[in-house]
């Protein structure tokens, strides 16, 4: 992955950096999105062994719709 480093005017330029944003050229054209790492909440164990278990798995829609209920 490309890295930038931002040099402190341009630091400045950009929004107060707590929600993600786009990054377009003078022309409007976009150049890509930003999201602020801090606005990534880190996962726990018990998530990131879940997610090793559930790798492939399919959904179905009542199974989809049952988890959104229960948050």
């Amino acid at each position: 992955m490309t890295r930038i480093t931002l040099d402190s005017n341009l630091r400045h330029k950009l929004p107060d950096v707590t929600q993600p944003f786009v990054v377009c050229d003078e022309a409007g054209n976009l150049l890509g999105r930003f999201i602020p790492a801090r606005l990534e909440p880190p996962l726990s164990r018990d998530e990131i062994e879940e997610r090793k278990q559930n790798k492939g798995k399919a959904y179905t829609t009542a199974e989809v719709l049952a988890h959104l209920e229960k948050m």
